[in-house]
């Protein structure tokens, strides 16, 4: 089974915060979470994908970049940028899924109620089993919700969520997540 890590708008300003935004929840412990996942795709030979959003910094500098603190394997990491809150919308990454015959996707990043839970339901209608990290994404508190209230109900929401034969799972980065149980709820 070929399988893909999916590390969504992990970049430096949008962990770290700047002069409107504060840093995500948790950041500490996404990032240390981000990198133990990666190290589980690059044992397991997964595709290792990292997607950028345009508006993070103006879409330039250090800002722009994936955040420092993620050890990005040297050789083995694809980008795509993305204008939209969608990672599949205008990029060439369910191409490159599709061409590669990606099944599973493990999915990690920010923000969890924008770009995350949009990722993981496309991944779903495009014919992937998806595995959300469940404390490998964040964000931060809205007027509504606190950041962690938001990532709860996420975790909630999307852990069963289906789209005919392709589903998603929420497990955590301590887990084997590039052995996928997804047969376990069919």
């Amino acid at each position: 089974m070929n399988q893909a890590l999916l590390i969504i708008d992990a970049q430096q300003e949008l962990i770290d915060g700047n002069q409107e935004e504060k840093e995500v929840f948790k950041k500490n412990r996404l990032i240390a979470n981000i990198n133990s996942v990666i190290n589980q795709a690059l044992v397991e030979g997964a595709h290792l994908i990292f997607v950028r959003d345009k508006d993070v910094a103006n879409g330039e500098g250090p800002g722009f970049q994936v955040h420092s603190d993620i050890k990005i394997p040297a050789s083995n990491a694809i980008f795509f940028d993305k204008e939209a809150t969608n990672a599949f919308y205008k990029t060439d990454l369910l191409q490159y899924l599709k061409e590669n015959q990606v099944s599973h996707l493990v999915i990690m990043g920010c923000k969890t109620e924008h770009c995350i839970d949009t990722a993981v339901r496309t991944a779903t209608v495009n014919s992937f089993d998806v595995t959300l990290v469940g404390n490998g994404h964040s964000t931060t508190d809205s007027e509504v919700l606190s950041a962690e209230n938001i990532i709860n109900h996420h975790n909630k929401t999307l852990h069963g969520h289906y789209n005919v034969d392709n589903f998603s799972v929420v497990r955590n980065a301590e887990e084997r997540l590039f052995e996928p149980n997804h047969n376990q709820y069919r």
